[in-house]
């Protein structure tokens, strides 16, 4: 029997807003709201609130957990310090990507890793059985609902309630609203400036009431999983599943800035380093139309008749009012090539370019 997909603490305000739901990584969670394209230019011009906490949260805690987190994962942990976040990757040893999350680096004893919703079991048992006995990994994914406040608007929402903004990109603080205790991480997936909330489970519906009060001079909008997925395809962010994943690899998914070159171990490392010195033998690229066409996942990619890759990533764009995507091709498709994309049996063209395809304002 197939299980029942999981709810976060705001699906009732869901309800209430009448969000369109659908599954993501085995939760139920609000696809849109208002539409797709209209929350979409919310965040892009105003700003958004969106409902993550599908996402995985994995605190790690013990002497030695930075170090044990260090020698498991791509991203060299040594780059940050206490209060900063960086993203990573946990690969196998053949270098597939596992997952890419985001860690939160607290002390050398104390970190929290935000893995994406579907993988974050898996994530959670790879690092429980290679820990030390002093280090220990525990699974909060219930314990911490995750609110985005994404654009241009964020600090002004945020400041109205007495919630600290305006630290660096990639770092976090904690703080206290209302007698409730939230971390506020200058992180976020679409582009723009914003932060993502972590708050305590029960608590989230009040939180959720605040910001929206709080954002309604400033234009806010509810915002669903379908603008998430097409502002991060205009910022040419990967998804896991679709752009990474064990079949597809760090170098060859436009993640290789995130896998040390210098740290001596992490899982996969043999593998990248091989892949690194041999050259990917296909690379993640930005497509993007020339004509009216909308790529969209699995469509294939062809050069001068021959196929030369596949669709991983497509969508329309709202901002550029075009069909945008990533595709995994050839390595020797440069970008200014004109390629052909196979929707329904016809060729469309598309010029391969270096994303993101509009411009990133995260800082």
């Amino acid at each position: 029997m197939t299980a029942k997909p999981a709810r976060p603490a705001l699906y009732s305000r869901h309800l209430e807003l009448n969000a369109k739901f659908a599954e993501f990584g085995g939760w139920e969670m609000p696809l849109q709201y208002s539409g797709v394209v209209n929350e979409h230019a919310a965040v892009r011009e105003r700003v958004g609130l969106f409902d993550v906490s599908h996402l995985g949260k994995l605190r790690i805690t013990g002497p030695g957990a930075r170090e044990f987190i260090d020698s498991c994962l791509t991203n060299d942990l040594g780059k940050i310090e206490p209060g900063q976040a960086q993203y990573t990757l946990c690969c196998d040893e053949s270098g597939g990507v596992v997952d890419d999350l985001i860690a939160y680096l607290r002390s050398d004893e104390e970190l929290l890793l935000i893995p994406n919703a579907a993988n974050s079991s898996e994530v959670g048992r790879r690092l429980t059985e290679a820990a030390p006995a002093e280090v220990k990994v525990v699974d909060e994914h219930r314990r911490h609902a995750v609110l985005a406040v994404q654009g241009p608007n964020a600090d002004a929402v945020l400041s109205a309630l007495w919630i600290p903004v305006g630290h660096d990109y990639m770092s976090f603080v904690d703080a206290d609203f209302n007698d409730v205790p939230i971390t506020v991480c200058r992180t976020g997936y679409t582009g723009e400036r914003g932060y993502e909330l972590l708050v305590p489970w029960d608590d989230a519906p009040v939180v959720w009431d605040a910001l929206l009060a709080s954002g309604e001079p400033k234009g806010i909008l509810p915002c669903g999983l379908g603008a998430r997925d097409t502002l991060r395809t205009e910022m040419g962010y990967p998804l896991h599943g679709q752009d990474l994943s064990m079949e597809i690899s760090p170098l060859q998914g436009r993640a290789g800035w995130a896998v040390s070159k210098t740290k001596p171990a992490f899982w996969g490392r043999d593998a990248i380093v091989a892949e690194r010195e041999a050259g990917p033998e296909r690379r993640l690229r930005g497509i993007r139309a020339t004509g009216r066409a909308i790529p969209r996942p699995g469509m294939a990619v062809t050069l001068d008749g021959a196929n030369v890759g596949v669709v991983t990533s497509g969508t329309f764009s709202p901002t550029l009012r075009i069909g945008i995507g990533l595709a995994l091709l050839r390595a020797d498709v440069a970008e200014g090539a004109e390629v052909g994309v196979d929707i329904r049996g016809r060729s469309e063209p598309f010029d391969v370019v270096r994303p993101p395809f509009v411009k990133s304002t995260p800082s």
